[in-house]
Order: C-alpha cells, then structure tokens, then sequence
C-alpha cells in the first residue's frame, strides 16, 4: 500500500487472489478515508489557471464502478459537470476516439466550457451536442479510457478504479443486459466479450494505472466504514 500523504483514516485488507488486467499489481491492503478527505486530497494535486475548470479523469475497466464514482463526486464537489467518455466514443473505433477526448479537453483548456458535436454523431444521425455550461469548477471525465496516455497532459488529476475481472464482468453484463443497449442477453455477451479482448488489449499497452494519482477500490470491503472509500496514493511519489 501507498499511503496517501498526510491523509487520515486507517488501513483494510485488500481481497484475496484478485484477477485483473495484465501488467496491473494488485493492492496488498487499502487506505479507508471519508469521501471529503479523498476529494481534498484531488482537488489540492496541481494548481489550476483561473478561468477554466479542474479536469479529473475516472479510468478503469468496463463495469468497475467508474460511473457510480463519478456520480459520488458530483455531489461532494460543488459546481461539478461529468464528460462520459460512451458520448465521445460513439460508433468510434474501439479505443481509437483519442481525437475526440483531446479535442473535448482542449476546448475546455481554451475556454473553461464546452460545446462538442463528435464527428460520427454528425456522420450516424444523432443530433445534439455534449455540453459543459460556463462557470463548471471541475469536471469529471468518466469511463473507460479517460485516462488515456494521449490526454494525459491536459488532466490535473487521474483515479483508476481497481477492479476484479469477475466481478466487473458481473456487473457490467446485467447492467448492459437490463439496458437492452446491445441488444438481447446472448448479444450483450457475445458483445461483452469483444470489448473485453479489446479492453484487455489497450490497458496492456497504455497501462494508465502507472499514472495514476489515486488508485481506488471498485468494491466494498470488509472494514470499511459507512461513507468510507478504500484508496491508496501514487504507485510512484509525486513530483
């Protein structure tokens, strides 16, 4: 475990003989903190230029909780939008919509908002826009891939989600089972499993928990305490 500097709470236990992505260590043990000391501790990362928000990018694997996160922030972190990496990469390329991240963070870099219309929603029918409004002081950008090594220059803080392959597996197949958005159950798999092979190979080459400000557990363990987040700092000091 890398304790988190200057952070109160107290150690738990990491779960036994966890399955994840190739390359990624898995934690020893956890540090347990209160949702607000976890949000201090991002927000007090790097100094942020007056006029345009704070950008924290929630990675990790499909079905690991990053949404859940992101939504737990928003309401923590006053002034809060959530960019979904699923709206920049629609009916992309597998891991090949860098271009649009980038061009999504530079424009908030610019001008502290944002107004985007992908080019595939132009090209496949899907009309509107994402937007970030003005006056937005962090922005979250959620899913899988935030935190890509090509954005990695225009965010001023990166958390990966740490989370089995079962258990991410689990969750992510009936969510996407319930939502129909893959169409029936036996597609959702068959779909599921495509992205997995995908998945599995980006993470391999980009391995963005090694740039991580904060790795955080994706599940609920034993010890943790109500309102408690499980985390541990940097897997290299900060600089």
């Amino acid at each position: 475990m890398n304790r988190p500097p200057a952070t109160p709470g107290h150690r738990v236990a990491a779960l036994p003989d966890v399955a994840l992505q190739p390359g990624e260590p898995p934690a020893t043990d956890w540090w347990a903190t209160d949702q607000d000391t976890l949000v201090r501790y991002l927000l007090s990362l790097r100094e942020v230029p007056p006029g345009r928000p704070r950008i924290i990018a929630i990675d990790g694997r499909g079905g690991s909780g990053k949404t859940t996160l992101a939504a737990l922030l928003q309401q923590v972190i006053p002034k809060t939008g959530v960019l979904h990496t699923d709206d920049l990469a629609w009916n992309e390329p597998l891991f090949q919509w860098d271009h649009v991240l980038i061009d999504a963070l530079e424009q908030l870099h610019a001008t502290g908002a944002l107004t985007l219309t992908p080019p595939a929603w132009r090209a496949h029918g899907r009309e509107g826009h994402i937007v970030i409004p003005p006056g937005t002081t962090t922005v979250l950008v959620e899913g899988t891939g935030a935190g890509m090594r090509a954005a990695t220059p225009l965010l001023d803080a990166h958390l990966w989600v740490q989370t089995a392959d079962d258990v991410a597996q689990e969750r992510g197949l009936r969510r996407d089972i319930a939502e129909g958005v893959n169409g029936d159950a036996v597609e959702s798999v068959r779909f599921w499993h495509h992205w997995m092979a995908a998945e599995r190979a980006f993470f391999a080459e980009d391995r963005p928990w090694e740039r991580a400000d904060v790795i955080l557990c994706g599940v609920t363990l034993p010890g943790l305490g109500a309102g408690e987040v499980a985390w541990n700092g940097p897997s290299t000091p900060l600089t």
